[in-house]
C-alpha cells in the first residue's frame, strides 16, 4: 500500500512539473524582436513557460503560422497591420497587449537633410498595405506629399492628391529596404529592420515619425487562446521590469516599452 502511495504521490508531482514547464513558440522577426524575446524567455522560463522562439524573414508568415497552429503567439507587428491581416486573410487572431514602439525614420546615404532632396527623387516605402499606409502618413508629415482628406492609416500611393516634388515612389519588401539605401535617395524604414541593418532612427534617422503615430507593436495569439492562462503569463513575462531594463539598455532610446 505504501508503494502505491509513494508512486501516486512521484506521479502527481511529475506532472504537475510537466503542466508548469508548458512550451510555446512565439514568432518573431529578425533583430529587435527576437532579442526582446529571448529575454522574455528568460523571465517565462522562472514562471514555468518555456518559449521557442521561431523567427520569420517576412512580415505575412509569421500571422499566418499563427492562423494555422504552426506557432502559439507573435510579437512582430502593430494594431494597423494585424487589422489589414487579420481583414484580407480572414484570420482569427487577436492582439492581447502591447509590446514595443519602433518609430519609422526616413534615411539616406545620399543627403543629410531633407532641404537637399531634389525633385524627381527616388524614395523607398514597405509594399504591404499597413507599413506602406505608415510610410506615406510619415511622408505627409514632412511635407513631401499631401494625402486625401481623412484617409489615414488606410492610405495607399493612389491617395497622394499633390507631389510638388514629384518624388518617385518606390514600394518594397520592408526587409529589403536598408540594402535599397545605395540606389535611392530616400527610404522610410521600421526600427526593427534598420537596426538589423546598423541604423538607429534617433541617431541616422533624417526625421522620424511622431510619438502620437497609431502604430505601437502589439502581441498577437488564436482569439480562442486570448485567455489562456499561459498567454496572461507571457505577457506578464514581457512586460516585466527585467525585459524593461533589457529594452532601455539594449537599444538606447531607439525602442521603448509601453507599458
Amino acid at each position: 500500500m505504501k508503494k502505491l502511495i509513494v508512486a501516486a504521490t512521484l506521479a502527481a508531482l511529475f506532472s504537475t512539473g510537466a503542466a508548469l514547464a508548458e512550451t510555446k513558440k512565439v514568432g518573431v522577426t529578425p533583430g529587435p524582436h527576437a532579442q526582446i524575446v529571448e529575454k522574455v524567455k528568460e523571465v517565462a522560463a522562472k514562471k514555468g513557460l518555456e518559449l521557442d522562439v521561431v523567427e520569420f524573414s517576412d512580415y505575412v508568415v509569421p500571422n499566418q503560422a499563427l492562423s494555422d497552429g504552426d506557432i502559439d503567439i507573435n510579437s512582430f507587428q502593430h494594431q494597423p497591420y494585424l487589422d489589414n491581416q487579420v481583414k484580407e486573410r480572414k484570420l482569427d487572431l487577436v492582439s492581447v497587449a502591447k509590446s514595443v514602439n519602433f518609430p519609422m525614420a526616413g534615411y539616406s546615404k545620399k543627403i543629410k537633410a531633407l532641404s537637399e532632396l531634389k525633385d524627381g527623387a527616388s524614395v523607398a516605402i514597405p509594399n504591404d498595405p499597413s507599413n506602406g499606409a505608415r510610410a506615406l502618413l510619415l511622408l505627409a508629415d514632412q511635407k513631401l506629399i499631401t494625402l486625401k482628406d481623412g484617409i489615414g492609416v488606410k492610405a495607399s500611393v493612389a491617395d497622394i492628391t499633390e507631389n510638388p516634388k514629384k518624388l518617385n515612389i518606390l514600394e518594397l519588401d520592408a526587409a529589403q529596404l536598408p540594402r535599397s539605401l545605395d540606389d535611392v535617395d530616400l527610404a522610410a524604414i521600421t526600427t526593427n529592420y534598420a537596426l538589423a541593418a546598423g541604423l538607429n532612427p534617433k541617431t541616422d534617422g533624417i526625421f522620424q515619425e511622431s510619438t502620437k503615430a497609431p502604430y505601437v507593436g502589439v502581441i498577437a495569439v488564436r482569439a480562442k487562446d486570448k485567455d489562456a492562462d499561459w498567454v496572461k503569463t507571457f505577457v506578464e513575462s514581457y512586460h516585466s521590469p527585467e525585459v524593461s531594463a533589457f529594452i532601455e539598455e539594449k537599444f538606447k532610446g531607439a525602442i521603448t516599452p509601453t507599458w
